[in-house]
C-alpha cells in the first residue's frame, strides 16, 4: 500500500524551511498559523493525512484488514530501525497510558517491592505506578531540586535493594529537561533493576538510546507527527517471559483457523501484548510518519531543535522572561522552551497569542503557577519564531 504521493525523500530540513510553497504543501498547518505546540498534540503532515485518506478510501470496497496487508510488520520494522531495537520487541498497542499500564500490571511484583517514579511527571507515567500500592508495592517518589531536573546521580542515590523498577520520562513534559537515558539505564542494569521509559517527548525529536531500557512507551501524536492512539510499546526480548500479558484475544493467543485452543499459547514475541484487532487506520498514519522521520533523520532534527531552542532562550531572556533550565547543557536540552514572567498573566498572554494564530501550550506546576510552553518542530522557520516573539 503506497502511504504517500509526496516526494518527501527529495527534500531536506533546509529545503522545507527555505521554500514556503513546499513547506505549506507538506505541512498545511503553516498556511494560516504558527504552530509551536508539538509537545502537546501535533497537526498531521500532508503525507500522513494522505496515507490515512487513501486507506480509508480503500476500506470502502472490502475488508479493512485486507487493505493494510503486511503493514503491521512493516511498521514494526520501521520503528525498530528508528529506535535501535529488534522488530520482535515492538508492540503496536496504541496510547502511552495503555502501554505503561500493561507494564505496571504485568510485571511480577512481590509484596514489599518498591518502584521509584517522579511524582511531577505527566500523570500517564504516575497513575499506573500509584495503583500498585494496592498490590503491596511501595511507590516511592524521586526527590530532585528543580522541575524535571533528574540526573543519574539523583536516581542512584534513591534506590536500594527493595527497588525492582524505576519508571521515568525521557523528557519532562513541563520543563523540557531531557534525561540521561543511557547513563541511568546502564546504572540500573548493573544493579538488576528494571527500567521503564515514557519516551513520548523525545521519540521523533531526539535520539533515545534504548540499549539499557527494558520497557518503553510512546504514542505518535507529538514529535513523531502521527495520529493519536497509534503508539509504540517496546518490550526487550529478555523481558518478554517476565512481563505477562494482562489482556488476551485472538491475536496474541494461538487459535488456528479461529478455533479456540485448549491451552493459552502466546505469540512468541512482543505481539503477545496485542490482544485483538489493530487500530489499522492509526497504524497506517504511524507508518507514514515513521517513513518521514527516517528520511529526514533524527540527528538532523535534533540539531535543528537545539538551534531553535538557543534562539528562543536568548530572546526570551532578553525580554525578562524566566525560562526553565535556561542554562542547561545540550545533553539535557530538548525541543521545549517553558517560560513565565513575574507580574504577567500567562493565561492572558497565551490567549492573546492564540487570537493571533500562534499556537503554544499553557501548563501549570503543582503550585498552580502558569507557564507558556513552546515546542516547534523541524518544519518551523526562524520567521515563525520571530513572529511569536514579536507577538509577546
Amino acid at each position: 500500500m503506497n502511504s504517500s504521493n509526496h516526494e518527501t525523500d527529495m527534500w531536506t530540513i533546509e529545503d522545507i524551511q527555505n521554500d514556503e510553497q513546499l513547506r505549506i504543501r507538506e505541512f498545511p498547518v503553516c498556511k494560516d498559523q504558527v504552530f509551536l505546540s508539538h509537545a502537546a498534540v501535533c497537526p498531521l503532515p500532508a503525507c500522513v493525512s494522505q496515507a490515512i485518506a487513501d486507506y480509508a478510501s480503500a476500506c470502502q470496497f472490502g475488508d479493512q484488514e485486507d487493505a493494510a496487508v503486511s503493514l503491521n510488520a512493516q511498521t514494526r520494522l520501521l520503528a525498530a530501525n528508528l529506535l535501535g531495537v529488534q522488530s520482535s520487541e515492538v508492540a503496536l498497542v496504541g496510547p502511552t497510558s495503555l502501554a505503561l499500564s500493561f507494564v505496571a500490571s504485568g510485571f511480577p511484583w512481590r509484596k514489599g517491592d518498591a518502584i521509584l517514579v517522579y511524582q511531577d511527571d505527566y500523570p500517564s507515567n504516575v497513575y499506573p505506578w500509584m495503583a500498585l500500592s494496592e498490590w503491596g508495592v511501595e511507590v516511592r517518589f524521586l526527590n530532585v531540586s528543580s522541575p524535571g531536573g533528574i540526573r543519574c546521580i539523583d536516581v542512584e542515590g534513591q534506590i536500594d535493594e527493595n527497588v525492582r523498577m524505576v519508571a521515568l520520562a525521557s523528557c519532562h513534559f513541563l520543563s523540557g529537561f531531557r534525561l540521561e537515558v543511557e547513563a541511568i539505564g546502564r546504572m540500573l542494569k548493573e544493579r538488576g533493576i528494571a527500567f521503564c521509559l515514557d519516551a513520548i517527548q523525545t521519540i521523533g525529536a531526539f535520539p533515545t538510546p534504548l540499549d539499557h531500557v527494558d520497557f518503553m512507551a510512546a504514542d505518535a501524536h507529538k514529535w513523531m507527527l502521527g495520529p493519536c492512539a497509534a503508539g509504540l510499546m517496546i518490550v526487550k526480548e529478555s523481558m518478554q517471559d517476565v512481563l505477562q500479558p494482562t489482556t488476551f484475544g485472538w491475536h496474541n493467543v494461538q487459535c488456528p483457523d479461529f478455533v479456540t485452543a485448549e491451552d493459552l499459547i502466546l505469540a512468541p514475541d512482543a505481539r503477545r501484548y496485542e490482544a485483538g484487532s489493530h487500530n489499522s487506520m492509526g497504524i497506517v498514519g504511524l507508518h507514514a510518519s515513521l517513513q518521514l522521520l527516517q528520511r529526514i533523520g533524527i540527528d538532523n532534527i535534533a540539531r535543528d531543535l537545539l538551534a531553535k531552542r538557543r534562539l528562543l532562550v536568548d530572546e526570551l531572556t532578553q525580554k525578562k522572561y524566566r525560562v526553565m533550565h535556561a542554562d542547561v547543557e545540550d545533553l539535557h536540552a530538548s525541543g521545549m522552551v517553558t517560560f513565565d514572567r513575574a507580574g504577567e498573566d500567562m493565561r492572558a498572554t497565551h490567549q492573546r497569542l492564540k487570537e493571533k494564530h500562534i499556537f503554544t501550550a499553557l501548563r501549570s506546576d503543582r503550585d498552580g503557577r502558569a507557564y507558556i510552553r513552546v515546542s516547534p518542530h523541524f518544519y518551523n522557520t526562524n520567521d515563525d519564531l520571530l513572529r511569536f516573539l514579536e507577538a509577546l
